[in-house]
């Protein structure tokens, strides 16, 4: 039987099995207890895998990782865009863009110091 890896809801790597679609179908209560106990499945149908099967608890907390990480990055955009529309944020910008390499290379080596 072919495996599968799936980065689960804690983040680890983990092998699913696979499982025929028609052999999901007869077996289809057993396959959820499967599911529910031991983890996710892949599903295949002629041998190419086509959906995977997996607990109620496991898709909420695929879900919820997923609205977090997306209410960080909106949270993040707002607060890069608040300080893009500060006084003076539009100077520093042209002089970032207009500035030669070497100055470019000074203000990274600051960047870098100011960091430790």
């Amino acid at each position: 039987m072919a495996t599968h890896t799936f980065r689960n809801h804690l983040g680890d790597l983990i092998e699913i099995p696979e499982i025929a679609a028609t052999q999901a179908k007869n077996t289809f209560g057993e396959l959820l207890d499967h599911v529910s106990s031991s983890g996710p499945v892949a599903i295949t149908r002629h041998d190419t895998p086509k959906a995977v099967l997996l607990s109620y608890e496991e898709f909420q907390s695929l879900s919820n990782a997923r609205s977090k990480t997306l209410d960080a990055f909106s949270t993040s955009f707002d607060d890069l865009l608040e300080r893009l529309q500060a006084p003076g944020a539009r100077e520093r910008m042209e002089a970032a863009f207009n500035a030669s390499p070497a100055e470019l290379g000074r203000a990274a080596v600051e960047a870098a110091k100011r960091r430790r």
